[in-house]
């Protein structure tokens, strides 16, 4: 018997991906929840003995719908930067939050009609009627 390491054969570790890509995988995980939309949303938990890792996805009810948007709770655990799904609780505390602003928005403009554009350089933001300009300084002077 020889001392020498055996050779990689780059050949073999190919066909070994290849077979390993077509076998068939589970597509059905575990559902974790849905949101006000309708949306599902699901996992596969990591099987570290089997060399898979973590899988999350969802399910849109509109499928044809490429614009909708998903609530960052859900955004968050898709992308791994929560371990654990969002509680329903949690979820209608953010969606509360987002109509109140909604509806202070459109009470603010109600208050000062529209918002007055400034015209250049660090003044292109938009301007109130009602704020001052300077602090201090009244905006007539």
């Amino acid at each position: 018997m020889s001392n020498q390491p055996q050779s990689r054969s780059i050949l073999a570790k190919i066909l070994k991906n290849f077979i390993n890509s077509i076998k068939p995988r589970q597509w059905s995980g575990d559902l974790i929840g849905k949101d006000y939309h309708g949306t599902k949303y699901f996992e596969i938990p990591a099987d570290p003995s089997l060399g898979r890792r973590r899988e999350r996805w969802f399910e849109p009810i509109n499928k044809e719908n490429f614009e909708q948007e998903l609530p960052p709770e859900w955004q968050a655990w898709l992308r791994g930067k929560r371990r654990e799904p969002p509680t329903e609780d949690e979820i209608d505390r953010n969606l509360a939050l987002i109509h109140m602003k909604k509806i202070n928005a459109i009470e603010v403009d109600k208050k000062g009609g529209l918002m007055t554009p400034a015209t250049k350089g660090f003044e292109s933001f938009p301007k109130r009627t009602e704020y001052e300009l300077t602090p201090g300084k009244d905006r007539n002077e």
